[in-house]
């Protein structure tokens, strides 16, 4: 495989006739000792009775709240963005009903996040409801300038959109003028120019969902009787459900150690802290400590692999080992394979086969095939990958595009983690759900629009990194070169992209017919996190803004009277 010469390594020991690139990847800063001392006072043994209390008087504030339209949205939003809305779904589904009947609201804000709920829990509502803030025409009244709550509510729907929504585009460029004019007048209103700064950074439909709970507790009022209540409950559910997570640290820190990568497959990425924190963004809930324990294992695996093809196995290797996940089987080919590859293989090939088999076991369908047919087209997507390198190929963007929405591992993602959610006890899984998954017929478009967003996102946030290190050229490099445009042309072209590819996937998600829901709210959640994660440093590196957001979402507790 071709390499640069200051990548060139020898990794594989001197009898090694192949010389072998190496990332250089740093050692992990999270050791066994150290996940195994994580520890906090908050625990369901202690506060569940607590909990419990407090979900029941916010159970009442709905109850209370179906009366008021202002008071139904407010606390809908609310319990929303403060991370707990899980707990209140049937409250919720009730509000959503009673709002869409609802045609009395007349202000902005509130017009705004009537619309933006509603879509958010799947009803079609026109834009029409935004007819009486423009003018004839169609540009929006210069009043509403003044509105800063207005025009933010109004920012955050815009994103909502589907393709041809004309009217949320305008909406868009508005608000966003109005509101960095604004940035400089709000004074004394911390909270609220917090609150514009951050969605003009990043509009908090696109944000992952445990990072805006978090954000959203620090920034909550507390200018109603009801605020304390769900203050309260959200802090106090935010650190129990950080118990799980760090108990679940601690048995995947004793699986890592058991399978053995560290120690074998040395050019190979040690990031486990940090692919829980991508999983986390895919399903924080309390009851899904199952799925997230399997999805990271998936993911541990599949970042040694991507490593394997990226930077250290020959052509030859690497072909005989794609050719071994097609077979999908042992003794003959995994005889054929060197023993780095064999590792690899057994892992990938034990998890597959294990996870297959309990999910047959509690609802009496085989996944497996599935399961393979995922490993099978990341393997190949990956070998496209290390054949353009070899030759020294760039490709045109289609053809980058064509194969990286696969080879960012989002497809693969989405279709283990709506399997491993069968073990949690979900019961949307059928042979007609399955459908969705089968690859010959295309993968339904919730997933193509989610991945390519994750991988264009990749690609803003990593690209330069990747290509220092000996990768193959990325989307911005591809535009650049076939174009002849610069890096900064060719990374707006990327964010039109990605905005594009937003509205593509909401229109399948307001109208995605029998496609399972739990996998929909995947979707949504894996471009939502693949934003965060790339938006920092990634998962190459234990460091900076990716061990912040470990230490602060793991480690640290809010603090709370109770």
């Amino acid at each position: 495989m071709a390499c640069s010469n200051n990548s060139i390594v020898a990794c594989n020991g001197s009898d090694d006739p192949l010389q072998r690139r190496s990332a250089n990847y740093h050692a992990s800063i999270w050791n066994p000792e150290l996940i195994e001392s994580f520890t906090t006072p908050y625990t369901y043994e202690l506060y569940a009775n607590r909990l419990d209390e407090l979900k029941q008087k916010a159970k009442d504030l709905f109850a209370s709240a179906k009366e008021s339209t202002s008071e139904l949205l407010k606390l809908t939003d609310s319990v929303q963005k403060l991370g707990v809305a899980y707990h209140f779904e049937e409250e919720i589904k009730e509000a959503m009903n009673i709002l869409k009947e609802d045609a009395t609201i007349k202000d902005l804000n509130a017009t705004s996040l009537h619309f933006r709920l509603l879509r958010e829990y799947g009803h079609p509502v026109s834009t029409d409801v935004f007819d009486k803030f423009r003018k004839r025409d169609g540009r929006f009244h210069d009043n509403l300038r003044e509105d800063i709550e207005g025009l933010l509510s109004l920012f955050e729907a815009s994103f909502l959109g589907i393709e041809g929504e004309d009217v949320l585009e305008e909406a868009n460029i508005f608000c966003t003028e109005h509101l960095k004019e604004s940035l400089g007048t709000l004074g004394s209103k911390i909270i609220l120019a917090a609150q514009v700064k951050q969605s003009l950074d990043i509009p908090s439909y696109w944000r992952m969902p445990r990072i805006e709970a978090q954000n959203f507790i620090k920034l909550y009022p507390t200018d109603d009787e009801s605020s304390p209540i769900l203050l309260t409950l959200a802090k106090l559910d935010y650190n129990l459900v950080q118990s799980i997570h760090q108990q679940e640290l601690k048995e995947l820190a004793r699986w890592w150690s058991n399978l053995g990568f560290k120690e074998k497959l040395s050019f190979a990425r040690d990031r486990l802290m940090e692919n829980y924190l991508l999983v986390m963004g895919l399903c924080f809930e309390a009851q899904f400590s199952k799925c997230r324990i399997g999805l990271t294992k998936f993911v541990c695996i599949l970042t040694a692999i991507d490593d394997m093809y990226d930077v250290y196995g020959s052509i030859d290797e690497l072909e005989l080992f794609t050719e071994a996940v097609k077979r999908w089987e042992i003794g003959a080919v995994l005889e054929e394979l060197p023993e780095y590859m064999q590792i690899c293989y057994l892992a990938m090939f034990n998890f597959g086969n294990e996870l297959a088999y309990d999910v047959m076991k509690i609802h009496g369908l085989n996944t497996l095939s599935y399961i393979k047919k995922e490993w099978e087209n990341l393997c190949t997507s990956y070998l496209v990958e290390a054949g353009w390198f070899s030759k020294g190929y760039t490709p045109t963007a289609k053809e980058y595009i064509e194969n990286a929405w696969v080879s960012v591992g989002s497809p693969a993602a989405i279709v283990h983690a709506y399997i491993l959610l069968q073990l949690q006890g979900s019961n949307d899984l059928t042979e007609n759900s399955l459908s969705c998954l089968k690859v010959e017929h295309g993968y339904d478009e919730m997933i193509y629009w989610s991945s390519l967003i994750s991988r264009l996102s990749n690609d803003l946030g990593n690209s330069a990194v990747e290509l220092k290190r000996g990768d193959v050229a990325k989307s911005i490099q591809c535009y650049m070169i076939e174009e002849g445009i610069s890096e900064e042309e060719a990374r707006d072209r990327i964010k039109s992209l990605i905005i594009y590819s937003w509205k593509k996937l909401n229109g399948k998600n307001l109208y995605k017919s029998d496609f399972p829901e739990s996998m929909a709210k995947m979707c949504l959640d894996m471009s939502r996190t693949a934003h965060c994660i790339f938006h920092g440093d990634g998962i190459g590196t234990s460091t900076g803004v990716t061990r912040d957001r470990l230490v602060s979402l793991i480690l640290e507790p809010i603090p709370v009277e109770l």
